[in-house]
């Protein structure tokens, strides 16, 4: 396989200079490919124009290697959002789309790899390079917006279809996150009564921050819970808002702290309130918007649990996160926790709030026995990691080989006949 890397969402985020879960997927996949011999692989991105646009080395290795320094606490905003707009500028400049269509001239194994979502919502510029021998192989990350559309936006509902179809009609095989979303893709195809290509679940890997990364600070002697990700309504933070209004009332000040980790998202006013407003929360619950990696590590560390009610996730890198750390987890019963926790979080309906208070204060407990079972359940979890997800995709990309060659022998075989 000859990678042709889409870094479309990495060039995205420059302006904010902070990852988000799938900024980190495919920030791991350019670490994977800048590690090819440069004739083996190239980067690319999507132009403002539309088709997709040869990213120079000059380019892509400088804003790969600060996405890496900044994941490490090495690197200021600044430089970032300086190779930001230089790709931005390259890419508008449309320089770079004649270069690739060459470039792929010499790449008999070219193999388009779409790692987040944005770039599957239109149709031709994938084409366009598939006419010219490339093949093509998305990540599906999940069915969110049409599985469960009332956690979307309108527009995002629609987009994600379009995409899905332009999946469907252009792909060569998919890779999901987990077995819980290929089922969830070959369901959702099935009931439309379209043919898929193949169809690979290959969990993704997970990198912690180097240890000498994370703070050394003391450790807080009020114990404290954490809830990672952005604060939107499908992750269920008005449940865990809801039960810490109620642990203020009945325990005052002797209650366990609540720490949100996460930006404020949409369509959530009314948690939004409550963060703002309830007057118990102060000192109690505590919201941090723009955690470093080292110090949502530290504080993950140091946690009684992480709290990860979600209705609806794709994988669940929190989860990933806080069992490698050696922090339990109390998680929403849902298929896609069930499969990333290998049987080691306690499992929770996301509506049952009585469920979630006896076990949020089971767990404060320093003597709770729960807990001391979920950190011996821990000592045998394995950490995925991405050589075991690249294997993954190698392997998908030789069921591609074989197919074709099926298909060519077919061909033959088919011709042959007719002339006889």
């Amino acid at each position: 396989m000859q990678p042709l890397l889409d870094l479309s969402r990495l060039i995205s985020s420059t302006g904010r200079a902070a990852l988000s879960g799938l900024d980190r997927v495919e920030l791991a996949y350019a670490r994977h490919c800048a590690a090819m011999p440069e004739q083996e692989r190239c980067f690319v991105a999507r132009s403002p124009w539309g088709p997709f646009s040869l990213l120079p080395d000059r380019l892509a290795l400088p804003l790969v290697a600060q996405w890496e320094a900044l994941t490490r606490g090495e690197a200021a905003a600044r430089p970032l959002k300086a190779l930001g707009l230089a790709a931005r500028a390259w890419l508008m400049s449309g320089l770079g789309v004649l270069p690739l269509h060459r470039r792929l001239r010499g790449m008999p194994g070219a193999t388009l790899l779409v790692v987040a979502h944005q770039s599957l919502a239109e149709s031709a510029p994938i084409a366009a390079l598939k006419r010219r021998g490339a093949r093509f192989i998305p990540i599906i990350h999940d069915l969110i917006p049409i599985t469960y559309p009332e956690y979307s936006r309108p527009r995002q509902i629609a987009l994600h279809v379009r995409r899905l179809a332009n999946v469907s009609a252009l792909a060569d095989a998919v890779l999901t996150d987990c077995e819980a979303v290929r089922a969830d893709v070959l369901g959702y195809f099935g009931g439309l009564g379209r043919e898929m290509p193949p169809v690979v679940a290959a969990p993704l890997g997970f990198d912690l921050p180097p240890l000498r990364s994370i703070p050394d600070g003391p450790v807080p002697e009020r114990p404290y819970f954490v809830t990672l990700g952005t604060i939107e309504p499908r992750k269920n933070h008005l449940l865990l808002l809801n039960l810490w209004r109620d642990l203020a009332e009945r325990l005052g000040p002797q209650a366990p702290r609540l720490v949100i980790l996460g930006r404020r998202g949409w369509q959530n006013e009314t948690v939004f309130r409550l963060l703002d407003r309830v007057p118990a929360f102060p000192g109690l619950v505590e919201e941090r918007r723009d955690a470093t990696d080292a110090d949502v590590a530290f504080t993950l560390r140091h946690a009684r649990a992480l709290l990860f009610p979600s209705f609806a996730e794709g994988y669940g890198i929190p989860l990933i996160e806080a069992l490698s750390l050696g922090t339990p987890a109390i998680c929403a019963d849902i298929p896609s926790l069930r499969e990333v926790g290998k049987g080691v979080p306690e499992f929770i309906s996301p509506l049952d709030g009585v469920g979630w208070r006896d076990a949020v204060l089971d767990y404060s407990r320093p003597d709770s026995p729960a807990r001391q079972a979920q950190i011996a359940r821990i000592a045998g979890f394995l950490q995925p990691r991405w050589d075991q997800h690249f294997n993954a995709l190698q392997q998908a990309v030789a069921r591609i080989s074989t197919r074709s060659s099926d298909n060519t022998t077919a061909s033959v075989a088919v011709q042959s006949a007719g002339m006889r």
